[in-house]
């Protein structure tokens, strides 16, 4: 589609200088298509995936529709999300946005949180952001009201509903006047969402956005297969490999999080975890210090990065294989946003990994590339050039007076200039390159077969068993009596003892 520029569209003029100074001149698809109706107030649902900017698509008009005049501060714009990320992420969004329009007030609301500071940053509140069980506890509480609601938004509502939020939104959208604008965004279309659009919404205006190839065609994506047993050995190889990038690492499970961040950090990389299982304090720390650029490496579950919206991650690393194609999407969609390139990469244990993957690809109509791992020679080399362009950094800069003074008595006292650098070095770096493991080839695929061999195709008797050989062999009991099938040999109580007394004589 033509693309047009913001200055185009009709904002008004906060809105606009607030969108040229977060650096946007030209609406993506969804908010090029989605802006123009939610500003009408008619209802919308979108089909858009995660990373194609529907923030803003719904945010501008949102803001718009704010009465600034009201006396009284009434909550008027409701935005739901399924994460506490998302919900901090969109009210970020918001605040940009709104930066020229002090009467704009956003709160965001999400469990783990402090419950009473948010009743009281509520009061004055006319944009509210949040999940959807904190909003179900702060209307119980009377402490959010939504009598005077205009606007509904459902930001990636197929997450709610997967995290099984139905039912909290549907009480959500039976409890807000009937008058409202609803408008969903999801990144895919089941069932549940189209009965939520003809149960809560009126003549809706359907946008579909086939995002998942306009993003897909801005990363390349590559695979490498290695045995199951050197996935870590391959992770850390890509990892030394690829050093000052910052990166995404994808697990299935919490504890390998916490063991792909353990190895990492062992070797020097400024990594971090996030999972359900870390505190909500500490994963708002966490995320602000990937944003930030403090943290290179972020390794993290599908649920606790749901949300993640952090712009120049250089990869995004598939350790363990996504469920399906949805999730693959998901994932490597955090990188190469807004117009940059990026790459994903997926580490496959074996022929098996690697065929399931093709398959969930094949889904998508994308292209994925075959890469071998980095070899040590390949990973040294790299290390070399990043050392030596720290050095030469650092040679730019002023020399200092005690460093200088010990280099003078070093070479008075007879060593060289080359052994002195060399101890620096070692000093400096010996624990942030390390030699990484050496990974083995990938051994081909051997289906295994599951074959039993009998002699009968009936099933066989009781007191029988199948030996190694394949042939039938009475069962015996453990203690070594007779077969099971034999005839047992039944002693009253009191004559086993001198029965077993006889034995021995």
């Amino acid at each position: 589609m033509t693309k047009i520029p913001f200055s185009e569209l009709g904002l008004t003029p906060e809105i606009e200088r607030a969108v040229a100074a977060m650096g946007f001149e030209t609406p993506t698809d969804v908010q090029a298509e989605a802006i123009p109706p939610i500003r009408e107030g008619r209802d919308v649902v979108a089909r858009s995936q995660t990373g194609t900017g529907k923030t803003l698509a719904y945010a501008i008009p949102a803001i718009e529709r704010i009465d600034t005049g009201e006396k009284s501060s009434t909550v008027q714009v409701l935005v739901l999300c399924p994460t506490r990320e998302l919900a901090m992420q969109s009210a970020d969004e918001v605040r940009k946005l709104a930066r020229y329009i002090p009467e704009i007030r956003p709160v965001e609301v999400y469990g783990g949180a402090d419950i009473t500071k948010q009743c009281i940053r509520l009061r004055s509140a006319n944009i509210v952001v949040g999940t959807p069980g904190r909003i179900m506890d702060h209307l119980r509480r009377k402490t959010l009201k939504l009598s005077n609601l205009k606007m509904l938004v459902l930001d990636e509502a197929d997450e709610m509903l997967d995290m099984g939020f139905k039912e909290d939104i549907e009480t959500i959208l039976r409890g807000v006047p009937e008058e409202r604008q609803t408008v969903l965004f999801s990144a895919t279309m089941p069932p549940a969402i189209l009965a939520l659009t003809k149960d809560f919404q009126r003549s809706p205006v359907t946008i579909d956005i086939d995002s998942a190839h306009a993003t897909l065609d801005e990363i390349k994506q590559e695979y490498l297969e290695v045995p199951h047993s050197a996935k870590m050995a391959a992770l850390l190889s890509l990892m030394e490999f690829h050093r000052k990038a910052r990166t995404l690492v994808f697990c299935n499970t919490k504890t390998m999080v916490d063991e792909i961040t353990g190895e990492l950090n062992a070797r020097g990389f400024a990594a971090e975890g996030i999972h359900s299982d870390i505190r909500q304090s500490q994963r708002t720390s966490v995320m602000a210090d990937f944003k930030q650029g403090r943290t290179e490496i972020l390794v993290a579950t599908d649920i606790a990065a749901r949300g993640i919206d952090v712009s120049g991650i250089d990869f995004v690393i598939n350790f363990d294989l996504p469920m399906n194609a949805e999730y693959y999407i998901h994932r490597i969609g955090r990188t190469g946003r807004a117009g940059l390139s990026g790459c994903s990469i997926t580490i496959c244990g074996g022929p098996r990994e690697s065929s399931a993957l093709r398959s969930i690809v094949s889904g998508i109509n994308a292209k994925i590339v075959q890469i071998q791992p980095p070899t040590s020679v390949e990973v040294e080399k790299s290390q070399t050039e990043e050392l030596i362009k720290l050095l030469e950094k650092t040679l730019r800069e002023e020399p200092s007076q005690m460093f200088s003074a010990v280099i003078e008595k070093l070479l008075a006292d007879g060593y060289s200039e080359v052994k002195i650098a060399e101890a620096a070095l070692r000093l400096g770096f010996s624990g942030k390159y390390s030699p990484v493991p050496k990974i083995p080839a990938a051994e081909p695929f051997r289906p295994a077969v599951f074959e039993a061999k009998r002699r009968y195709s009936e099933k066989p008797r009781r007191d029988y068993t199948v030996n190694a050989s394949g042939e039938y062999a009475p069962a015996r009991r453990k203690n070594g009596g007779r077969p099971f099938g034999g005839k047992p040999q039944y002693r009253p109580a009191k004559a086993y003892g001198s029965h077993r007394k006889g034995q021995e004589k």
